[in-house]
């Protein structure tokens, strides 16, 4: 199966440039796909490229990740109803540095053939000026064919600046430079960036530089008509600190069964025989979630690790299964935090602590979890208060070595209504 073949039947195909499939076939390609600096982070809508050059790596071609440390200045207009907001070039610069670590984790760097490398378009752009641009790129490309894109057509009514209007142009010299100077002739990306790869084919074609060829993957979206990549708090990013292992894995675990079906296709590599295999277990027994977990698993272990997989299996036991303290206590602090986040919380002196609580001094005075001492008797009678997920009576004394990580207990009314207690 070529690797054409290999991206359609995962349904990562959405325009191609007569061509290259061919050109894929013939020889190792050096092929390349662009991100953009706005952010220290990629997040997982950015995936979607990375995963188009894991597959191309594979298939034995060459990656090149431009980051886009010139045209992040300008901004991308495509699929944007308003101009975005210019960053400075130190605020630049420190997010190419952290994409880059993060791309390293999916592609192979090194000087071998097929070993993908990093540029940064503003090492050519930086010392580019204007008038040298406009005479030896702008001349070739015509300002009706510019019109013609729809993300200069879209924009025409509400506005759009001479900076945005331009983009399309800069990105298409990217593709010209890397052609001319590492003999580029694949670029890839998002089927919103189609406009502005064609520019660049046209440049090229017009300056008389080697063949050229591109493909995009559909813009990945969700049954529901919400916006993938997205939850509640923003961005679900790569980088744990922004999204923690936990929120990754619940994000791809609490997908649709519509969803997970199409996203295991596109976010893992699993064969197709393993996929249909999946989606037929799947579709037996839906409740059991098989393939939100396989999906969930595969890809979290890949952005983060397999540990951090492992803990956020436990950590989800905490809100949704049986667990015990001691398989509490064993979950990292950050795991642990990243369940409780939004919860309801309150500091409680150590030293009361470790003098002993009373469970209804505990629910009542001490944190206010329950309104008054009556409703926490209520409560406690009606065998619904649960401390680190065990049930509690009225004779139950909160004491230092009950803590989870030395300063934490989860108190626990019914199922779902929880509260944190940290000791300071």
């Amino acid at each position: 199966m070529s690797v054409i073949q290999e991206l359609t039947w995962r349904e990562l195909i959405h325009d191609i440039m007569p061509g290259t499939e061919a050109q894929l076939l013939k020889e190792p390609t050096t092929c390349y796909a662009g991100f953009d600096p706005t952010a220290d982070s990629l997040h997982i809508g950015n995936l979607v490229p990375i995963i188009l050059l894991m597959h191309l790596q594979k298939a034995g071609h060459k990656p090149v990740a431009l980051v886009g440390g010139a045209t992040g200045m300008v901004g991308d207009p495509s699929g944007k109803r308003e101009e975005r907001q210019l960053l400075n070039e130190e605020t630049i610069q420190h997010n190419l540095s952290c994409q880059q670590k993060q791309l390293a984790k999916f592609i192979q760097f090194g000087t071998g053939k097929k070993d993908a490398i990093v540029v940064n378009n503003y090492d050519w752009f930086k010392d580019f000026s204007f008038l040298d641009f406009i005479r030896d790129a702008g001349k070739h490309i015509t300002i009706s064919y510019m019109l013609g894109k729809d993300s200069v057509k879209s924009r025409l009514e509400t506005g759009m600046s001479f900076t945005e209007f331009t983009y399309q142009l800069v990105q298409g010299y990217d593709f010209y430079h890397l052609n001319k100077e590492y003999n580029c002739k694949v670029q890839v990306g998002g089927s919103d960036q189609w406009g502005n790869i064609v520019t660049g084919i046209e440049l090229i074609r017009r300056k008389g530089g080697s063949d050229s060829f591109a493909f995009t993957a559909p813009l990945v979206t969700k049954a529901d008509g919400t916006k993938f990549g997205k939850s509640e708090g923003g961005n679900i990013w790569l980088d744990a600190s922004k999204t923690s292992p936990y929120k990754f894995y619940q994000y791809w675990l609490n997908t649709s069964d519509e969803d997970a079906e199409k996203f295991i296709k596109i976010f893992t590599f699993f064969d197709q025989p393993t996929i249909k295999n999946l989606i037929a277990q799947h579709k037996e027994a839906p409740h059991l979630r098989l393939l939100q977990k396989a999906l969930a698993e595969d890809i979290t272990a890949r952005v983060h690790s397999k540990e951090d997989v492992d803990q956020a299996q436990k950590a989800a036991q905490i809100l949704f299964g049986k667990t015990t303290f001691d398989e509490i206590n064993s979950i990292s602090e950050d795991s642990f935090l990243s369940v409780f986040e939004g919860v309801p919380q309150a500091e409680v002196p150590q030293a009361e602590i470790a003098a002993g609580i009373n469970v209804i001094e505990l629910l009542a005075n001490s944190t206010g979890f329950l309104k008054s001492n009556g409703e926490a008797r209520r409560a406690l009678k009606e065998n619904s208060i649960q401390i680190n997920k065990e049930k509690v009576k009225e004779d139950f004394t909160l004491k230092s070595e009950n803590l989870i990580n030395n300063k934490y207990a989860i108190l626990q009314r019914g199922k779902k209504n929880y509260f944190l207690v940290k000791a300071v």
